[in-house]
């Protein structure tokens, strides 16, 4: 049995991994956090408090442990925040990662990194794996640091480049796009959205598949993984209302120009998603699909 540590496990992704190795059985879960586990109630792993810029804590727990795999979910991912907390970004993104990667060098640990789709600059989605990066903000550059770092390793290493997140988890602490619209449209709220950015969204769920995939086939380089569907995030959000039969009369379309955002972000990515159904089978959902997942869960 192969034992996986994960960090960030209180977040969205790290929770659907917990999920799907507790349901699985045939994985030996060490979930690490900076504070208290969040989600007490499942069993069957074993939780570590961790801060992953702690670097005597890191070792320490690896050296106990001695896992085969680290998936590293953990990361500063608020692009504006980012931008205006550059050396708090560059700590967390690039610091720890160099971190994780130097002690899974030295262990011997398949090292999974989960990247983003802003290491590109948007000019030329949807993308493949050997695309060249170019990111236009200071958070895209400190994932692709990230990556840089990641792939200098003498080892095995995977990075899991992935898109707007979504999905559903009890009591947790950030929303992300889809729970957004479905909330304020709920509410009665009117909301500004943007229709000149272009992405494919990611159900949380297949994402934690594919890092479980990557970690059972020893998985190394490169895999774009997100949902199938392409599409603006104004048409994201329709969707959303059309799904729950909300008013889309509440969505005001906007230009990205007239949020005067101060992190760029780039226009158009998406993914070419054929090395990893080919190489890994990874097989995700529609969108559509996505959201029937969260209804589920949502009760």
């Amino acid at each position: 049995m192969k034992t996986v540590l994960v960090t960030g496990s209180n977040g969205l992704l790290g929770q659907k991994i917990t999920e799907k190795i507790i349901a699985g059985k045939s994985i030996h879960l060490i979930a690490t956090n900076r504070g208290v586990n969040r989600f007490p109630e499942h069993t069957g792993y074993v939780y570590e408090e961790m801060d992953i810029t702690d670097g005597h804590r890191v070792e320490a727990l690896l050296l106990k442990y001695k896992p085969n795999a680290i998936i590293h979910t953990a990361a500063m991912t608020n692009v504006d925040i980012c931008h205006q907390e550059r050396e708090a970004c560059l700590k967390l993104n690039v610091e720890a990662t160099a971190q994780l990667v130097s002690l899974c060098e030295k262990m011997q640990i398949h090292f999974i990194y989960i990247s983003t789709d802003f290491v590109f600059d948007g000019l030329n989605g949807p993308y493949r794996e050997e695309d060249v990066p170019s990111p236009v903000s200071f958070y895209g550059e400190s994932k692709l640091q990230g990556e840089w770092l990641t792939q200098q390793m003498k080892g095995k290493w995977s990075i899991l480049r992935t898109i707007l997140v979504y999905g559903i988890l009890k009591d947790m602490g950030r929303s992300n796009i889809v729970l957004w619209a479905k909330n304020a449209l709920e509410n009665g709220k009117p909301i500004h959205v943007v229709n000149d950015q272009w992405r494919m969204p990611t159900l949380a769920e297949d994402l934690a598949e594919a890092c479980l995939l990557a970690v059972e086939q020893e998985a190394e380089g490169i895999y774009h993984i997100s949902g199938r569907d392409m599409m603006n995030v104004v048409g994201l959000v329709k969707r959303v209302a059309d799904f729950w039969n909300l008013d889309k009369n509440l969505i005001k379309e906007v230009s990205s120009d007239s949020l005067g955002q101060e992190a760029k972000r780039p226009k158009k990515t998406g993914f070419i998603l054929d090395k990893a159904m080919t190489e890994l089978n990874y097989e995700p959902h529609s969108f559509e699909e996505g959201l029937e997942v969260v209804r589920r869960q949502l009760g």
